[in-house]
């Protein structure tokens, strides 16, 4: 029994025309909320889903002690395109179903994303954008696309362009998957279980440290052996997704970029100048592959940007780190200070 409100609900977006030029039609956007939209309509935090993730996935740090507190913020998750809940390859109807599901990419997503805060609850600013991940790619487009209408973000082990390394770690994840017998070359006859499996065990290897794994820290998640771990974390977390989807949302994170589009034409450096928003930039010291160096890359060409390393062996995931309270309290006090600030 919690102590806010929370629903789920879902947003009709209608027929709407993609980055790409094409059509998704009878697009949806499944979303959940989380406590209650003042009289003001100014205590809103967005909240978007990262890579595979659905909201049940990373509401987790949302409570009254908690990395956001639903008893003083209104706490949005919407659920990306590409992730079994919101449209998707595994949820479209023919023939834009399956591989012929069109590219999205993070700019669709968050265009949407401002439509539904608009026509569903009457908000037009965002107190904040709080994203890890590929949630933090989104982060960084509304700080970028939607000006003053965001105060802040807080850009969790993400990048606002994703870099030529990322791209390459994908790229092996994705060559792993479609070795799967169910690939027929642009989409799966079936549900791949060996090859998402097989792209578990790969991901594994990126997505924390090597000194994680030295010091066994998988003992401290309830794992009794590393092959426990790799099976029942792993192995468990991508078998629940289908693999259409699963490729979806990994070519919308290579092709993450807040300046490809016709606004801002590309050049990443005016972009990341002409957001507005205070901007808290969280890399954690042993990510692999959203490294803190693409930050410092960044920083000095925001107005009103920080960058605050989290200390942490858990690489990329310091930035989710259930069932990790040291990361999860450096995260809380950090988001905690922003929010206090004008």
């Amino acid at each position: 029994m919690t102590s806010f409100p929370t629903a789920v609900a879902t947003f009709d977006c209608g027929d709407i025309r993609l980055q790409s030029g094409m059509t998704l039609p009878n697009a949806k956007i499944v979303y959940a909320t989380y406590g209650t939209l003042n009289a003001a309509r100014d205590n809103v935090v967005v909240y978007p889903t990262s890579y595979c993730a659905q909201h049940m996935d990373i509401d987790w740090l949302i409570g009254p002690d908690g990395v956001l507190d639903p008893t003083r913020w209104f706490v949005v998750i919407p659920n990306m395109f590409g992730n079994g809940l919101s449209t998707s390859p595994s949820t479209a109807t023919f023939p834009y179903d399956k591989g012929s599901f069109p590219a999205i990419t993070t700019w669709d997503n968050v265009m949407q994303q401002r439509r539904l805060l608009r026509e569903t609850f009457g908000v037009e600013t965002v107190a904040m954008v709080y994203g890890w991940s590929m949630g933090a790619q989104q982060a960084y487009h509304w700080g970028a696309l939607f000006g003053d209408a965001v105060a802040r973000i807080v850009v969790n082990c993400g990048s606002a362009r994703t870099a030529p390394h990322n791209k390459v770690f994908l790229e092996g994840v994705k060559a792993t998957l479609t070795t799967d017998p169910n690939w027929t070359g642009d989409h799966f006859r079936a549900h791949p279980e060996r090859g998402l499996r097989a792209m578990g065990r790969v991901y594994a290897g990126w997505a924390l440290s090597q000194t994680f794994y030295r010091e066994e820290t998988w003992r401290q998640l309830g794992f009794g052996s590393l092959e426990d771990f790799l099976v029942g974390s792993w192995e468990a977390n991508f078998t629940r997704r289908a693999g259409d989807d699963v490729l979806c949302q990994l070519r919308t994170w290579q092709a993450g970029d807040i300046a490809a589009n016709d606004r801002f034409g590309g050049d990443l450096k005016a972009t990341l100048g002409a957001i507005e928003a205070r901007v808290l930039l969280m890399p954690s010291a042993t990510d692999l592959y959203f490294q803190t160096a693409d930050n410092r890359l960044e920083l000095p060409f925001l107005k009103r940007g920080r960058l605050l390393e989290i200390p942490s062996m858990w690489g990329h995931r310091a930035g989710n780190p259930r069932g990790n309270p040291v990361d999860t309290a450096f995260i809380a006090s950090a988001v905690h200070e922003l929010l206090d600030m004008a």
